[in-house]
């Protein structure tokens, strides 16, 4: 009786494990429509509402099909810059002017090239910042990494989506979201540090938000500025120097050192200086936390979020930081 219902139960979970496979198929996706349903779990509607709000610059962050915060605050982001009600609920008329943002596959096919799956990558990175000086290079750990950050999606459904594909030959076909954002904005001429909201927004001349991003900023600890800055310039691919006055939790060294270049520096793939001193917008090499961790002061976005801001500022753009920290109960150290 008991291998009976260990059997059933066996059966019972590769069943469920197949629906849920067949929920993410291309075409279920792609053809999702709107469903005042509560998600649970990965859910094609949510996976292709996010798709369409990273290409129209209203950022979910990490790209997952999941319900989050990070989600939320990126249709109400949404639904203020097109006149609706910002309550953050993807609604029907929401999701109808969503939809009309874009009439391209939210789910496509991508072919392996030599660049995806080549290296250098750095296999095993250390925890600790004094280890990470050691090295020549933080690069990605491995070409699934690589590729999940250039599709703005979590290396989890990237595996889910491809179930069994060999993602270091040059030539498999994936299935990836098409991230492929719009055409920038022609002018920015501010940014907007929400501390409260836990978001970056960059507004045109005429004060239309035309782009907004998920962000980790500063900590009790470790808070970030208030009032105004600017720009002071862009620096790609940054090394990271740290001195012991910042006196970060964990690290203990007592002189200064320097953390090579690459996407899982401290600091990501970019670095947007601003005019405080010792302050500045950047990437992380772990997409998953922005919006859900304390920051040491700075202003930590995605590596994909922080490269296509930092295309749309100049030295010398207006920032602005407003509120403050709040709600951080769900908040952890990072």
């Amino acid at each position: 009786m008991i291998r009976l219902l260990l059997v059933v139960a066996a059966m019972l979970s590769l069943a469920s494990g197949g629906t849920e496979a067949a929920k993410l198929d291309p075409a279920v996706v792609n053809q999702a429509q709107f469903t005042a349903a509560e998600p649970k779990g990965v859910d094609p509607t949510i996976l292709k509402a996010q798709i369409l709000l990273d290409r129209a610059r209203f950022s979910p962050g990490l790209i997952d099909g999941r319900l989050s915060e990070n989600f939320t605050k990126a249709v109400g982001g949404f639904q203020a810059a097109n006149g609706l009600q910002s309550d953050g609920k993807l609604t029907r008329e929401t999701w109808d002017r969503l939809m009309a943002t874009s009439a391209s596959p939210a789910l496509v096919t991508h072919e392996l090239t030599r660049k995806d799956v080549s290296g250098p990558f750095t296999k095993r990175i250390p925890p600790r910042m004094e280890r990470m000086a050691r090295l020549s290079r933080l690069g990605y750990r491995n070409a699934v990494e690589k590729l999940a950050e250039r599709f703005h999606v979590s290396e989890q459904l990237l595996r889910r989506l491809n179930p069994g594909a060999n993602f270091r030959k040059v030539g498999t076909a994936l299935v990836v979201p098409d991230v492929g954002r719009s055409d920038l904005p022609k002018a920015v001429a501010s940014l907007e540090i929400d501390k409260s909201a836990r978001q970056v927004r960059a507004r045109a001349p005429s004060g239309k938000v035309v782009a907004v991003y998920p962000a980790s900023i500063g900590s009790g600890e470790k808070p970030a500025p208030s009032g105004m800055a600017e720009v002071k310039r862009v620096v790609h691919n940054p090394t990271y120097h740290y001195d012991p006055k910042f006196a970060f939790k964990g690290v203990k060294a007592k002189r200064p050192f320097t953390i090579a270049a690459g996407p899982n520096n401290p600091v990501g793939s970019t670095w947007i200086d601003l005019s405080i001193e010792s302050y500045g917008i950047h990437g992380t090499p772990e997409p998953g936390k922005i919006g859900r961790t304390f920051s040491h002061g700075c202003i930590r976005l995605t590596n994909w979020d922080a490269e296509d801001l930092a295309s749309m500022v100049d030295k010398g753009t207006k920032v602005s930081f407003e509120g403050e920290i709040a709600n951080t109960g769900g908040l952890q150290s990072q």
